[in-house]
């Protein structure tokens, strides 16, 4: 069998994961686009990248590569290297969000299925197996008709800081975002019809404009009303960057997951009390990958040698993106927002993003 060339665009924390992640699998030729020299030469040293350059059309140049794994930051590069990468005949992996506005989001699925090409965002928490298993358990009918469900997840201000950093973003963009996905994953088809939504503004709303915390209820067209919180201003000696607490409830059962990371505890003399392994990507570990990231990161790769559906459909990530814009707006406007978004919901969003 011939050797399959993929490409990575922007390596730095989650492009890293993906081309680490490929580049030991035999059967893969692995490129890599990387703006930062000394980045770029670390990773292409560590993982034996065929080529390595700082300008990413060099790898759309490429006839030979069929999939490229688009990991750019700041979020406003998604579109239009997407785009780039689509339009070039290529399939891909875009690290969430799917694009800064929905008529980004619109054209770029419209493109990849115009073009016959498999596109797919990167939630990585599906491949999560405590996830996975929850939304078995509410698919199969274990906890008979579903009531409720709750998400609450906390990441360090360190990263938080990273991340508000590169723009306006908000907790429901950026990390709701994941929890949302896996929501209305778990309880598909049912499709979200009404949000409310608060944001805190204690310790990043003077520095970045972004809530520390965000909380959001949504209502969903069978009746079930979910509620995801998510922040970003744990101490920075908190263990590591992620704790995750979910309950979901049915009419015949309930499903508690306990994905605060108090499993693994490591306490040494130097650096005191942490948690490994609690990051969201994950990470590797020797010779496995503890985490949902490894696992995406090849399952897309055999979607597109394979010609398998992914699992995360542009229109999927389309719909979440919708929910989190509206979660922002709600709580811009401290108001209920009702989905599908009103066109003067639409306005108002749009000029949102602009500030």
């Amino acid at each position: 069998m011939d050797r399959i060339d993929v490409a990575v665009i922007g390596t730095g924390w989650c492009g890293g994961i993906r081309a680490e992640t490929l580049a030991v699998n035999p059967m893969l030729r692995l490129h890599i686009a990387e703006i930062r020299p000394d980045r770029l030469k670390e990773v292409a040293e560590k993982t034996g990248a065929a080529t390595a350059t700082a300008d990413y059309r060099d790898i759309l140049a490429d006839p030979a590569v069929r999939a490229c794994y688009v990991c750019t930051t700041p979020e406003s590069t998604h579109y239009p290297i997407a785009k780039a990468c689509l339009e070039a005949g290529k399939s891909v992996l875009l690290e969430k969000p799917i694009a800064i506005s929905l008529d980004e989001a619109d054209e770029l699925a419209a493109l990849a299925r115009r073009k016959g090409l498999k596109f797919t965002i990167g939630y990585s928490q599906r491949f999560n197996g405590k996830y996975a298993y929850a939304r078995k358990k509410i698919q199969d009918g274990s906890l008979g008709e579903p009531v409720s469900c709750l998400v609450s997840r906390h990441i360090t201000r360190g990263l938080g800081d990273k991340i508000t950093g590169r723009g306006r973003l908000s907790p429901a963009a950026m990390e709701c975002t994941h929890d949302l996905d896996f929501l209305l994953w778990c309880l598909e088809p049912a499709k979200p019809v009404r949000v409310y939504s608060q944001g805190v503004r204690r310790v990043m709303y003077p520095k970045n404009g972004a809530f520390d915390q965000q909380w959001i209820t949504v209502t969903l067209d069978n009746g079930v009303v979910i509620v995801v919180g998510g922040g970003w201003i744990l101490p920075k000696g908190y263990p590591n960057f992620s704790s995750t607490w979910i309950e979901i409830i049915g009419s015949e059962g309930a499903l508690i997951i306990d994905d605060t990371h108090r499993d693994i505890w490591l306490n040494t003399v130097e650096g005191g009390s942490v948690f490994p392994l609690s990051t969201m990507p994950g990470e590797q570990v020797e010779h496995t990958y503890a985490g949902g990231m490894g696992p995406e990161t090849m399952y897309f790769l055999d979607c597109v040698v394979n010609d398998k559906p992914v699992l995360v459909t542009p229109e999927s990530a389309r719909k979440t993106m919708e929910l989190y814009l509206a979660a922002d707006l709600s709580a811009e406007i401290d108001e209920p927002v009702d989905l599908p978004l009103s066109n003067a919901h639409a306005a108002r969003i749009a000029e949102m993003v602009k500030q």
